[in-house]
């Protein structure tokens, strides 16, 4: 098992997807806090909770999202490009492809959800600061955020391994992905908030310490998105093990 990990960390670094998921995460971090830490007028990223919700927020979105897309892109990559045949002739359980992939992209994923906080808090900082808005975030929001956007990037990660392995095909994952997280849970969240704060976007946003509305507590959304990363990694580990290669 540790020679495949080492093979699938080698693949991650070998091949430019995992560096442009990297530059297009950091850019649009960049854009979204810039956007509103420069706009929003004063009154309204005045405070705590209006900051993290509407300034800070970005880094931890934006890391779960891409860190998800590079969870998929590990294994629907594989099917696009027909290189998962050698690969389980290699190793014909594909329980033990399928934990690889997800560990190899566990680890790469933690780089990116602390990278992804680090960069959001610096541009939400200088952002605020620049207008002479007091930053109201104590230092235990400033490790909550770094610490918990990297837990909650190496879980989606996880999550996006299986949803590659079970949907297989590579744009429908993605797009799914991205979907889900940028769309269909900001309207649960706003329309229907009992049900909304559950969803998995909700529970990654509660464990980097988005302190906003109806979200979770972070040990409570970390163990809500450690469940349903451990469910998609299950649900698509059998789905692989059942279906041909085609």
């Amino acid at each position: 098992m540790t020679a495949l990990i080492r093979a699938e960390l080698l693949k991650q670094r070998s091949i430019p997807t995992g560096r442009g998921l990297l530059a297009g995460m950091l850019g649009l971090i960049v854009f979204a806090v810039l956007l509103h830490g420069l706009s929003l007028p004063p009154e309204r990223a005045d405070g705590r909770e209006a900051q993290l919700d509407l300034v800070f927020r970005w880094g931890a979105l934006f890391g779960a999202l891409f860190a998800a897309m590079l969870g998929a892109l590990s294994i629907t990559g594989e099917f696009r490009h027909g290189t998962i045949r050698p690969t389980l002739l290699l190793t014909p359980r594909r329980s033990r492809v399928v934990g690889a992939k997800v560990a190899a992209a566990v680890v790469w994923a933690s780089g990116f959800g602390l990278l992804a906080a680090a960069v959001a808090v610096a541009a939400a900082v200088v952002s605020l600061e620049a207008r002479s808005i007091d930053v109201a975030l104590s230092r235990g929001d400033y490790a909550l955020l770094l610490a918990g956007g990297m837990a909650t990037a190496s879980l989606w990660a996880a999550f996006g391994v299986g949803i590659g392995a079970l949907v297989r095909q590579q744009v429908a994952a993605v797009a799914g992905l991205a979907i889900w997280l940028l769309f269909m849970e900001s309207l649960l969240v706003s329309f229907v908030p009992d049900v909304g704060r559950l969803a998995p976007g909700a529970a990654g946003m509660a464990l980097a310490g988005v302190d906003a509305g109806p979200l979770l507590s972070p040990v409570v959304g970390g163990a809500l998105l450690a469940a349903y990363s451990t469910v998609a990694v299950l649900v698509g580990t059998i789905a692989c093990a059942r279906r041909d290669v085609a």
